[in-house]
């Protein structure tokens, strides 16, 4: 299996404590959920940085701060650390329409080389999609994403078994 290396924004880490009823929200907290399981096994990387525990602090809720720390505590990420050149560069994302927190977690996962930044932020995701050319990481929707990578996954087994004759 191929390892993935994966920045998760904020908002996937809030997801799992949002309304449950709605179709979306469940389904993108089930990928969410699965993703984690596969870095708790050491089957795909975590990309994270010091930009995560920054804008969790910020959340009103104590009692939500306290569960998506416990969340993210599961699993062990590669840790990037903010220096001036990071900063520079959220400046330049900002300057393209990304939120100040938003930019400083495009510009860590672009440093960490992370294959895939996710965010249930559609703004975010239309943002990336707009700017693809001059980013140096993919943004997409877990849900999408973990779809594709089944799907791929699936091909591939296909692919194999139909090559041995089965």
């Amino acid at each position: 299996m191929d390892t993935k290396k994966i920045y998760l924004d904020v908002c996937c880490f809030n997801r799992p404590f949002d309304d449950q009823t709605q179709e979306r929200i469940k389904l993108e907290t089930e990928a969410i959920l699965l993703m984690l399981k596969r870095f708790e096994l050491g089957q795909w990387q975590w990309i994270s940085s010091e930009t995560m525990d920054f804008e969790i602090d910020q959340t009103p809720s104590v009692e939500r701060r306290n569960r998506v720390n416990s969340l993210m505590a599961s699993s062990k990420p590669h840790l990037i650390l903010l220096d001036n050149n990071l900063i520079k560069r959220g400046s330049e994302l900002e300057k393209k329409g990304f939120d100040a927190y938003d930019a400083l977690h495009v510009a860590c996962a672009e440093h960490g080389q992370a294959d895939v930044f996710l965010t249930t932020d559609d703004k975010m995701c239309r943002l990336g999609n707009r700017h693809s050319q001059q980013l140096n990481v993919r943004i997409e929707n877990p849900l999408k994403w973990f779809q594709e990578v089944i799907d791929e996954s699936t091909n591939n087994d296909i692919r194999t078994d139909s090559s041995n004759g089965n």
